[in-house]
């Protein structure tokens, strides 16, 4: 299916199209005309069971596009509307595109959704109809989010904002961040526009109050992929993986700020952490260069492979994957931030270990996050 834009007509017809098809033939959908009096909803839809016992009603919403904001100030409202006109009234949202949080606020708040994807959670109590699917993760219409104007969470400066929102803890401003990450005010002050549409902050006036730190790195591994985004090079450790970490230099040198030649991320570093899983591939990053990773291939005794391999050695995409590196048994890692960012954007088993690691970060926020933001 065609998933550029779509009249709302279009995206209703299709959306009842889908619902009619996950219900079966058996169910008859049946769209009524008058809604100008049931709380000002697109389409109101009576379903009735195979048995042709108590129908529900559907009142329905059509959005191209829905923001958790949105969601907060403009739905919510008209559904406490709709169900002070009819209680047995169910809203469903229809859309060509869902994002996560979206869907999970939408779930939470007990409203029905449909995208043109796949992404579908309805339940109803009477008749008994309980349905829900995956979809698409990302948003098939491509660079919708660019082309309505605005910063996305992808790219190297969306990952530095990010981080700093995440590893220090509000209040602060935009003029802050600007400072501590070297981005321009302008475009900091945009992205926390778009994250607070998202619900993924909270302002008061223009100093951030609250910042929904594990739904945010969440959000960024969404619109990252750790090997798209890093190159990598397969290695081969002929004296296991074991023997490599003990050639890499403990500490960097240099003047105090100063990054490591090499940190750890992916499985080894999210097993230190909070261990799910057993074996995979050790990744390191190692910085940009064009000679970076051979060099410290031969400091460390790896073979360059084809294919297969044991080890994966990254060219940062950027810095800010050193920045706030852990020294873990004398070993430099990636910061708790970048390691779940790092495993959730992953291959096979690493988003698991990176919920793991969001869950040990829950339960020891103290022991990771910076109580203030220093811009000195």
């Amino acid at each position: 299916m065609d998933h550029t834009e779509q009249s709302g007509e279009v995206v209703l017809r299709h959306g009842l199209e889908r619902l009619a098809d996950l219900l079966g033939r058996t169910w008859e959908l049946s769209p009524r005309t008058d809604v100008t009096t049931r709380g000002g909803v697109d389409a109101l839809v009576d379903v009735r069971p195979p048995d042709g016992g108590i129908q529900a009603q559907l009142a329905v919403e059509v959005k191209s596009r829905l923001t958790p904001r949105q969601v907060e100030d403009d739905l919510l409202p008209r559904w406490e509307l709709i169900k002070q006109i009819n209680s047995g009234t169910n809203l469903v949202v229809v859309a060509p595109w869902l994002d996560r949080r979206t869907r999970d606020l939408l779930r939470e708040r007990g409203i029905g959704y449909l995208d043109l994807t796949g992404n579908v959670h309805l339940r109803v109590p009477r008749p008994a109809i309980v349905i829900h699917t995956d979809g698409a993760v990302k948003d098939p219409r491509g660079g919708a989010q660019s082309r309505a104007g605005g910063p996305t969470l992808a790219g190297p400066r969306a990952g530095r904002l990010i981080r700093a929102l995440v590893d220090h803890a509000p209040p602060y401003r935009a003029t802050q961040l600007a400072q501590l990450t070297g981005l321009s005010l302008p475009w900091v002050s945009k992205l926390l526009t778009r994250l607070e549409e998202q619900l993924l902050i909270r302002r008061d006036g223009r100093v951030v109050t609250e910042v929904e730190w594990p739904d945010l790195l969440r959000a960024r591994a969404g619109s990252y992929d750790l090997l798209r985004q890093n190159p990598f090079v397969r290695m081969l450790a002929p004296n296991g993986s074991e023997h490599v970490l003990g050639n890499v230099e403990p500490r960097p040198h240099g003047a105090p700020g100063t990054y490591p030649e090499v940190v750890v991320t992916g499985h080894y570093a999210a097993r230190q952490v909070a261990p799910v899983a057993s074996g995979g591939q050790l990744m390191l990053y190692v910085h940009d260069g064009p000679h970076a990773v051979d060099e410290v291939a031969d400091r460390l005794g790896l073979l360059r492979v084809d294919a297969g391999g044991d080890v994966l050695v990254m060219r940062s995409h950027d810095e800010v994957v050193f920045d706030r590196w852990r020294e873990v048994d004398g070993i430099p890692h990636v910061a708790l931030s970048q390691l779940v960012v790092d495993c959730l954007a992953g291959p096979g088993r690493l988003p698991a270990e990176g919920e793991a690691v969001l869950r040990y970060m829950a339960e020891h926020v103290d022991e990771w996050r910076d109580t203030g933001l220093s811009t000195g």
